[in-house]
């Protein structure tokens, strides 16, 4: 049988506008398509933080043109998101698999992530979103009622809650396909947080991150890995100083020792390498890689990236 690997795909995967989506999408394909000829049965999840906030403005700068245009909730901007990105993904990977021989369908799941309404993420937004700020837009965001923090040194953005994932609405669907011998694409942008109301599934105001809803993908699913591409090819301690350390390999243990060292910035690495411990911990033998797109198989067969293991 071939092995299972949920990929988690970064914003680099992706790019920021439409223009650059549609070329980062088409090189994200080959790295995928790589992996398949490689007999790996991939499930994709990715993130959406630029695209998310990018509908969310567009909505409410309609609103001010025309008021009895209604407010736009984020979990429908998620839902968007996911359709839109899923469009250009699957028809990318399509085309290269094709191109190669390979005749296996393609299917993005539009797919709800049941989260806590009680969850203090809610009372501590977090996750970025929208596109980077200079200070004069960010004062501008602030004046606006938007929560805006700097980001890891690189400018400044938009943060919103971000609930942990509790459970996957459509995950017997993502089974069925995968079983099926299909590529599959879910939860898209860490899925569409709803909240259970009886059997009413209700949307809230939050973006859920995107590497925990994988690593919690990769669980339901039996995945034999997890594997979160980044901007780099191994995590680093003393990161961007003189005695940065790239690491190979992590037992949980030193991984929550770094955590408790604050080796990892909060709205970058830290949401990695904590969702690759949780797939690690959730069975004996599971495994979680941290790696980037261009080195997703080398990692895979061993060579390169930082595994996370018990």
């Amino acid at each position: 049988m071939n092995k299972k690997v949920v990929i988690a795909l970064g914003g680099n995967a992706l790019g920021s506008t439409l223009s650059e989506q549609m070329d980062a999408v088409k090189y994200t394909a080959k790295a995928i398509a790589d992996l398949v000829e490689a007999d790996y049965d991939v499930v994709i999840a990715h993130g959406n933080g630029p695209q998310v906030g990018m509908i969310n403005n567009a909505f409410a700068e309609y609103g001010k043109v025309d008021p009895k245009f209604p407010f736009m909730p984020l979990s429908m901007c998620v839902a968007m998101s996911q359709a839109y990105i899923g469009y250009d993904l699957q028809n990318a990977l399509r085309e290269e698999m094709l191109n190669r021989g390979i005749k296996k369908p393609v299917t993005s799941i539009i797919t709800q992530v049941v989260v806590d309404e009680k969850d203090p993420a809610f009372e501590r937004p977090t996750k970025p979103i929208g596109p980077f700020m200079t200070e004069q837009e960010a004062e501008a965001g602030r004046a606006n009622g938007m929560i805006i923090v700097e980001d890891s040194g690189r400018g400044y953005r938009r943060v919103v809650a971000s609930p942990k994932p509790q459970d996957i609405v459509e995950i017997d669907t993502v089974k069925d396909l995968m079983n099926a011998g299909q590529l599959v694409i879910a939860c898209g942008g860490g899925g569409i947080p709803v909240v259970k109301e009886g059997n009413h599934l209700k949307g809230v105001g939050a973006v859920i991150d995107k590497d925990f809803a994988s690593s919690l993908l990769a669980e339901k699913i039996d995945a034999d890995s997890f594997v979160v591409l980044t901007a780099v090819e191994k995590v680093a301690i003393k990161f961007g100083k003189p005695d940065q350390e790239w690491l190979s390999e992590l037992d949980i243990q030193t991984a929550e020792m770094h955590i408790a060292n604050k080796e990892f910035a909060e709205g970058s690495m830290l949401p990695k390498v904590r969702a690759a411990i949780a797939f690690a911990a959730s069975k004996p033998g599971r495994k979680a890689l941290i790696t980037s797109l261009e080195k997703a198989a080398d990692g895979l067969a061993g060579k390169t990236g930082t595994w996370i293991h018990s």
